[in-house]
């Protein structure tokens, strides 16, 4: 009796195993396909533009579309303790009277969800309502729902920077990229996850 309940016990916890292995291989598939390769052409404005520091070309596109208008500020978040203005500045020269102007620098946020607060913050600072997102394009989910999470309220508008290797070539055809994009999968999870079992972050 107790060999036949050791076997229907493996038996399940195998088959949870393997449906969940394929539940997880299926999400990554998906998550992964859904990652935008093309950057996004705006029409319309938003009261304030934010971009969340990483790849080097994020800062440049949303100092472009604050020069393009789409935006009356622009909040840089994530910025690192030891990293000047003038350092920032000097990525995009041709418009250093905007970011004299209208640009602010947000150096608390140590990750995504940190952003978000930050974020959440500023927009609340300038009564900004709508806001566009500007970030890579395979961290846009996660960033996406961080800042739902944090402000439900406000209306996002997402503009996904796409690197020439992503454009050029499919994720799955690179190890390098296809673990950059496994890696953000599980940590869109975790974020899932942490906002199900603990929603007062978002206060």
């Amino acid at each position: 009796m107790l060999a036949g309940l050791a076997r229907w016990v493996g038996f399940i916890t195998m088959t949870v195993f393997v449906v969940g292995m394929l539940a997880l291989s299926g999400g990554y598939y998906v998550f992964a396909s859904s990652i935008s390769r093309e950057e996004v052409k705006l029409d319309g404005k938003a009261d304030g533009i934010v971009v969340l520091t990483g790849a080097a070309t994020r800062i440049p596109d949303a100092m472009e579309l604050l020069a393009a208008g789409h935006g009356q500020r622009l909040l840089i978040t994530g910025v690192h303790h030891s990293t000047s203005a003038r350092e920032i500045a000097r990525l995009t020269p041709v418009y250093a009277r905007l970011f004299a102007c209208c640009v602010d620098l947000d150096r608390s946020a140590l990750n995504t969800f940190g952003n978000a607060i930050e974020t959440k913050r500023w927009a609340k600072e300038h009564h900004f309502t709508s806001l566009i997102v500007v970030t890579s394009n395979w961290h846009m989910p996660r960033a996406m729902i961080e800042l739902e999470h944090q402000g439900p309220e406000l209306k996002l508008i997402p503009f996904p920077v796409v690197s020439e290797n992503i454009r050029s070539n499919p994720w799955w055809s690179n190890a390098a990229t296809a673990r950059l994009v496994l890696s953000e999968y599980l940590k869109y999870l975790f974020a899932i996850v942490r906002m199900h079992l603990d929603p007062d972050t978002a206060t």
